[in-house]
């Protein structure tokens, strides 16, 4: 089989693709980066470069899908397949940009929790039973990966290049997928990618918001196996 690397988003660990790790782990070999050791994307693709067997497929969510996309980018003869989910093509919007700098001045001083807890985590689910829940495992990821990982993934979001023309040239099995109510990266932002990318197959999870993978996770199961065969 392929082996499968997984990339979570930012201040997120293998904790967010856990009820996949639990279905998938035995007929795939499965590989999860750690993302937080660089401050750019080209970096930290680098590193998975380095560090991943000669070809493989690429699972990302929000930030992890961006450094899918850039893995692509710098060598795609090793892609065999890629799943971008709740992620963005395009390069950041100066308004969110504005952001970034507030923030990571904020969690240098410490207040990493209520940045996570004020102006990022509200953004992430739609509701439904296990919000609470999920909230509460969000904050854990980040509290434990702490602010200095926060601060090199804020900028390398801030400075992402546009990867729309690394994503045309892509022919690969390639699964787009998104939550319904994914507010961070809504269903237009795949409907573009799924566009780009014809032959890909666009997947969008019900009663979902920003992490599907933990919403509902055995619809997203369901698809990221259906892609794996297809590899």
């Amino acid at each position: 089989m392929t082996p499968l690397i997984l990339l979570p988003g930012m201040m997120c660990d293998a904790r967010l693709f856990g009820p996949q790790i639990d279905a998938l782990s035995g007929p795939t070999p499965l590989v999860i980066m750690p993302m937080g050791a660089h401050d750019s994307m080209s970096a930290l693709a680098r590193s998975v470069l380095r560090n991943a067997p000669p070809r493989f497929a690429v699972a990302g969510l929000s930030m992890g899908g961006i450094l899918a996309m850039e893995v692509l980018r710098q060598d795609p003869n090793r892609v065999a397949g890629m799943a971008l989910m709740d992620t963005n093509p395009l390069a950041e919007k100066e308004e969110v940009k504005a952001r970034r700098a507030p923030q990571i001045a904020a969690a240098k001083n410490g207040e990493l929790r209520r940045v996570m807890r004020d102006e990022m985590k509200p953004n992430y689910l739609t509701d439904g039973p296990n919000r609470g829940a999920i909230l509460d495992l969000c904050m854990a990821m980040a509290m434990d990966l702490g602010p200095e990982v926060f601060v090199n993934q804020s900028k390398a979001l801030r400075d992402r290049p546009d990867q729309t023309d690394t994503l045309r040239a892509f022919t690969g099995p390639t699964l787009v997928l998104c939550g319904r109510d994914d507010a961070l990266c809504p269903v237009s932002r795949h409907e573009l990618m799924h566009d780009l990318m014809p032959h890909s197959t666009l997947e969008i999870i019900e009663d979902a918001g920003h992490l599907p993978t933990l919403e509902q996770p055995e619809q997203t199961t369901a698809a990221l196996s259906r892609w794996l065969e297809a590899l």
